[in-house]
């Protein structure tokens, strides 16, 4: 469980601000219709971090344990100084258009979206790390969705009233203490 509760709040943390949730800010001004919305979002980030999740599970099963720590410390320790660096969203992602439909338009730019994002790589990095690479999933997909149905009711409104600098400061710190911990030897217990 403790894979499902980290995951889940590292990336909710790390979501807001994120050029994904500005994207759910746009979908939803643009379109007006938020279960098409929300259900693109949950297709898309269930596909693409479990894709992200079966990575981190090959890559735990293929390098060494001494080499998987130095890779899974440095990886945290790197993605704690990303999540301080804000997101801006293109002008085009949120272009895709009628053509798609609200589901498909959703699906497709958040699928994109989170190509080698910040929560992407953090899925990568936290399967390998957990023994359950499921777990982890199930948990950055509650966290996306924690991060952005928010943004698709409420939108704008409530982006001008988060403190972003504290959340990506918190999120990060969250980062720096797994790859400290990792480098340290914490999750030794499970194998590496």
């Amino acid at each position: 469980m403790e894979a499902l509760f980290i995951s889940t709040g590292i990336v909710a943390l790390a979501e807001i601000g994120d050029k994904t949730q500005l994207l759910a800010f746009l979908l939803a001004a643009r379109f007006k219709k938020p279960l098409p919305i929300i259900a693109g979002i949950l297709c898309a980030t269930v596909v693409n971090h479990g894709l992200a999740g079966a990575l981190g599970a090959w890559i735990t099963a293929s390098l060494s344990p001494e080499i998987l720590r130095w890779v899974l410390g440095a990886s945290f320790i790197g993605m704690a100084v990303w999540t301080l660096i804000p997101d801006k969203i293109e002008d085009d992602e949120g272009d895709i258009g009628g053509r798609w439909g609200v589901f498909g338009a959703t699906l497709i730019t958040f699928f994109l979206a989170e190509m080698g994002d910040k929560t992407q790589i953090a899925t990568v990095a936290m399967a390998a790390h957990f023994p359950d690479p499921v777990l982890v999933v199930i948990g950055t997909t509650l966290g996306m969705l924690i991060a952005d149905v928010p943004a698709v009711f409420i939108g704008d409104r409530l982006s001008a009233r988060i403190p972003m600098r504290l959340v990506h400061g918190i999120a990060a710190a969250l980062f720096l203490v797994l790859g400290v911990a990792t480098l340290l030897g914490a999750g030794a217990d499970w194998g590496f």
